[in-house]
């Protein structure tokens, strides 16, 4: 390993957040390395693009297999990694699904986050090097607190993946104070892209727009469309999350656009792209309702605006169509399979995030 490149952890590294932080690392020079789970079929689809095989001497890019619920692993990964900066992405990250898997959900996410630090701890004191960590916290964590949400907003969970984020906060900020390690929480509103899994309900209506556009599928099946959720894009929240490690010193902060948008409304620009009505081809599926809602949404992200000079760059509706776009090119990509005798099958189920 070159002694001259900083090297970053990346717990996650499949997901969108983990895809889009390892390009923006890549591209500033660092060595990454991801730790993903052991699977019998591959799931590294949105990294793909960015793997050499390590044999490679331009290979830049490490994939290791571990897991959060496995503290040995975690401590095994940080002596060979040896990493300057840890980011820890990995999570069980649906929140309908923490209804259904919350003995799960709070293990990856609330003490999986303490196996990685006290990882990181042991690691720190055999070799005395400094380690950055973030941890990603979430708005849900918010919950029923009236918006705008900044830093100083109580937490009022609303979900078991709500309350498990808000236990990885305070293990994080615990950490911080306990033992002077440099870790920040940053608390991301909802963020999305064209990567975006889809169960998630921004994808998933996008999705449905491109494959109802061709003519592939002509319901889309919703659970609470007066929802309101501050929607960035995952390219823009990365981006913070490198700032967050360059401070100099460990802070948390909230990281949103500032604005708020409902369900109906996502419809309304997601369907009209394509010059499409909504109302003619979505249902209520009353099982797709959480069991506790968080109405309302919106960040306040003045403080890293101010501290980090971090800013938006891409807004809702150039957010929407950018999906669209994705998803309707997916979705001729799959009509053509079809019409040419090919079975394609489509990833997702109805789950509402």
């Amino acid at each position: 390993m070159k002694a001259t490149k900083k090297r970053a952890l990346i717990t996650g590294i499949t997901g969108q957040d983990g895809a889009f932080l390892s390009e923006f690392l890549l591209a500033k020079g660092y060595e990454v390395h991801g730790m993903i789970r052991r699977s019998s079929t591959f799931n590294t689809d949105r990294i793909d693009h960015l793997y050499r095989d390590p044999h490679d001497p331009s290979a830049q890019l490490f994939l290791h297999y571990g897991d959060l619920v496995d503290g040995g692993c975690l401590r095994r990964i940080m002596e060979r990694v040896q990493p300057d900066e840890v980011y820890n992405l990995g999570a069980q990250s649906h929140v309908r699904v923490s209804f259904e898997q919350p003995e799960y959900t709070a293990d990856v996410v609330g003490t999986g986050t303490l196996r990685l630090l006290e990882a990181v701890r042991d690691y720190i004191g055999v070799s005395g090097k400094p380690v950055r960590t973030y941890q990603a916290s979430s708005s849900e964590m918010f919950g029923t607190m009236p918006p705008p949400q900044s830093e100083r907003t109580p937490f009022y969970p609303r979900s078991p993946y709500a309350v498990s984020k808000v236990a990885a906060y305070y293990y994080a900020v615990n950490y911080r104070e306990a033992y002077g390690m440099f870790i920040t929480n940053g608390i991301l509103f909802n963020h999305e892209s064209p990567r975006r899994g889809e169960t998630f309900v921004t994808r998933k209506i996008t999705r449905a727009v491109g494959r109802i556009h061709c003519g592939l599928q002509d319901k889309l099946y919703l659970g609470n469309l007066d929802a309101y959720r501050d929607w960035g894009f995952a390219g823009d929240f990365v981006e913070a999350m490198w700032l967050m490690l360059q401070a100099p010193e460990p802070d948390d902060f909230v990281i949103a656009t500032g604005e708020s948008h409902s369900v109906r409304e996502m419809l309304d620009h997601a369907f009209g792209c394509l010059g499409l009505d909504w109302r003619a081809h979505v249902e209520i599926d009353p099982r797709l309702f959480r069991p506790s809602e968080v109405d309302h949404l919106r960040g306040d992200a003045s403080k890293a605006a101010k501290k980090l000079g971090w800013k938006v760059n891409v807004g809702f509706a150039d957010l929407v169509r950018m999906m669209v776009e994705h998803d309707l090119d997916l979705a001729r990509r799959e009509k053509s399979l079809r019409d040419n005798g090919f079975k394609v099958a489509l990833r997702g189920n109805h789950a509402q995030g």
